[in-house]
């Protein structure tokens, strides 16, 4: 039987649309929370929708299957399900409406209780694929070569975007407009030098300074939104220094945070990469970005499987024809 992922994130939420779902089929949902900010991973995930959905009325039962039941049998989990024979895997919660996780237990043993780990953690090697070099200004030109050029329009709280046709900016080379919001996007390969791909995104507001990511789906390569070239080169640089993570350039320097695991996670706690991660997203904002979630919006535009318009390491692609399409249009 089909199942359907109720998926809440940071950049993009579905619960809302799909909750009433649950009074029709509630059998044929799973609950689900993808590319969630640290911070907001701090304070809960599927337990926080859990709790919203029973404080909101709706049937606890159906609520809890959707979180354990279905997704175990779907997927075929090695997980108990507290039936006789069952190893012993469960949480205690403080109560449905609010679904703190108090404790949990593992095949009969208490792994967590009350913000203390009950086992001896061992680290494992940290592990990354990060073979690139810096870039300069000269990398990111856009000579022009038409009259028009293809803008992606991004929008916040959507992973959508929509081509937008404008007169191309500059004279010689292409460049930004502030006044139209029009920001420079690019895309560097992470994994071997190549040519930087360039084009142009409206939606993000930024009026000055630049900010990037090695968190760029699906591939993650480094992205980078921009007011000027400096600012690009500048973030997307501290990058390629870090080996992966997110940076902001601006006029008070580069602010940072490092990915070290794969240039897209960290091994320190999540209390210091939500601080810092807050701490990044709060600079962007002062830097006029009008998107409640900057980095993750930003980590989706390289996303080419999702429609209209998106930028890869190879340049502009049309989700909708499948296919490459040119920046410039005569």
């Amino acid at each position: 039987q089909m199942k359907i992922l109720i998926r809440e994130g940071s950049a993009a939420r579905n619960m809302d649309a799909l909750k009433e779902l649950f009074k029709i089929n509630p059998g044929a949902l799973m609950l689900c929370t993808d590319d969630l900010h640290p911070e907001m991973l701090r304070k809960g995930h599927i337990n926080r929708l859990i709790a919203s959905l029973v404080s909101q009325g709706y049937d606890i039962f159906d609520v809890i299957r959707s979180a354990t039941v279905n997704p175990v049998g779907h997927y075929k989990l090695n997980s108990g399900l507290l039936r006789p024979g069952d190893p012993a895997d469960f949480i205690i919660a403080d109560s449905p409406e609010k679904m703190n996780v108090l404790e949990t237990w593992i095949d009969g043993h208490r792994v967590y209780s009350r913000d203390e780990l009950m086992f001896r953690y061992i680290p494992g090697e940290v592990m990354n694929n990060f073979n690139c070099s810096a870039i300069s200004a000269e990398d990111l030109l856009i000579k022009n070569r038409g009259k028009f050029i293809r803008v992606i329009e991004a929008f916040d709280g959507e992973l959508v975007t929509k081509e937008v046709l404008t007169e191309t900016r500059g004279s010689i080379y292409a460049g930004p407009d502030l006044k139209d919001d029009i920001l420079k996007i690019v895309v560097k390969d992470r994994y071997k030098d190549g040519p930087v791909a360039s084009g142009f995104i409206t939606g993000f507001g930024l009026k000055r300074g630049a900010f990037a990511s090695s968190v760029a789906h699906d591939s993650h390569n480094i992205i980078a939104v921009g007011t000027n070239d400096r600012d690009i080169v500048n973030a997307v640089n501290r990058i390629v220094d870090l080996k992966g993570g997110l940076a902001v350039s601006g006029e008070e320097g580069i602010k940072s945070l490092s990915l070290n695991v794969g240039g897209i996670m960290s091994n320190r706690p999540c209390s210091e990469v939500a601080t810092d991660y807050l701490g990044l997203s709060e600079e962007v904002r002062k830097s006029g970005c009008v998107m409640s979630a900057p980095f993750m919006t930003l980590s989706f535009m390289a996303l080419l499987v999702i429609p209209e318009l998106k930028l890869s390491d190879k340049g502009l692609f049309d989700g909708r024809k499948f296919a490459p399409v040119s920046l410039f249009v005569d």
